[in-house]
């Protein structure tokens, strides 16, 4: 009886004692997890940050991302523009002050898309529906972002210096072109922000346009010129197309942001119509040049067709994927012009003579 009496009571107590040490256990969690949080920085918050991290292939990913390479046929191209019209003025190439060009222009333009990045997420412009969403998504912190801005534009103050070195232009010719455009890709959404003043297609078209083609074309030449800007002006046109596109599809996302764009000034319609003006023009011009001073100069003609196509989806309202299209019509078509105007004699070449 007495062994019985011994069990019942163990058995009364244990449910108990097994209470009081979850009770325990879970109040020694909850200090733990006190001890351990950050001033400021919930639980939550810390289990974020830690499943945001990623490899370094990841990460590399997310910065190439973060740069929009898609969006560099915009600078390269007018630097092998620039070059090109060097040669055909000098008959003379320097390959060390080419790949150094390409270098400067293109680390500028990629500190000038991570800039933009930076300040749209801090201004509240990106979403889940916009194209690059490095920040939106958590891919990158924005401190990140930043710093590589600032990476890439002292790797392209250090490349404007080799430029310097390799080339026969005054360095104060150069440095008053390569320092144009680098504020230009900055104030573009940096410091005075004329994208959202309704300002940014004109930092585009002199930015890349006459600006690259005429840093290209002075540190390979070694002088000034006005004539390639006027070449550079058909090619920019171009470009434009792609920006007009971006913000025409993003217009109503742009105005509930409190930015202000060319497309959301002209409407829907007046959005189409300058679109059709900026894709268009160029043939035109080309055209005018095939019937007066070389048939060379129709090669670009080849990628009328895609024009016409993308054209339709602007009319159409299908306006999602239009900027990556532009893009690519932008990189064929400034293939081909440059490529023409390589084959073409000097001697039948517009302005040169």
């Amino acid at each position: 009886h007495l062994k019985e009496d011994r069990t019942v009571e163990v058995n009364m107590i244990r449910p108990n004692s097994f209470m009081s040490l979850k009770s325990a256990g879970n109040l020694n969690s909850t200090k733990n997890t006190t001890s351990n949080a950050v001033p400021g920085i919930s639980v939550g918050d810390d289990d974020d940050r830690k499943s945001s991290e990623s490899t370094i292939p990841a990460r590399c990913l997310s910065y190439l991302k973060a740069v929009r390479p898609w969006s560099f046929s915009a600078s390269f191209i007018p630097v092998v523009l620039g070059t090109v019209l060097a040669y055909k003025y000098t008959h003379t190439f320097s390959p060390v002050t080419f790949v150094l060009t390409c270098i400067s222009v293109l680390l500028i333009h990629a500190a000038g898309n991570l800039v933009n990045t930076f300040y749209d997420f801090k201004n509240g412009i990106d979403n889940q529906k916009s194209d690059d969403r490095t920040l939106v998504d958590r891919m990158l912190n924005p401190i990140d972002v930043a710093g590589m801005g600032a990476v890439f534009y002292s790797l392209a103050m250090a490349s404007f210096l080799l430029t310097v070195l390799s080339s026969s232009a005054k360095m104060e010719h150069l440095a008053l072109i390569f320092f144009g455009g680098l504020s230009g890709s900055f104030l573009y959404t940096g410091g005075l922000a004329f994208k959202y003043l309704c300002l940014g297609d004109v930092v585009v078209l002199l930015t890349f346009g006459p600006i690259a083609v005429l840093f290209a074309y002075t540190a390979q030449s070694g002088s000034c010129a006005i004539y390639p800007l006027l070449y550079a002006f058909i090619f920019v046109m171009n470009t434009e197309a792609v920006l007009h596109s971006n913000n025409a599809r993003d217009a109503e996302y742009d105005k509930k942001a409190g930015i202000r764009t060319l497309a959301m000034l002209l409407g829907k319609t007046g959005s189409y119509m300058t679109y059709c003006v900026l894709l268009f023009i160029p043939y035109v011009i080309l055209i005018f040049f095939l019937a007066n001073h070389s048939y060379h100069l129709g090669l670009p003609l080849v990628t009328l067709p895609l024009a016409f196509k993308l054209e339709r989806l602007f009319r159409s309202h299908m306006l999602e994927k239009l900027p990556q299209e532009t893009a690519k019509l932008n990189l064929g078509f400034g293939f081909m012009y440059v490529v023409a105007i390589l084959i073409c004699p000097s001697a039948e070449l517009p302005w040169l003579s």
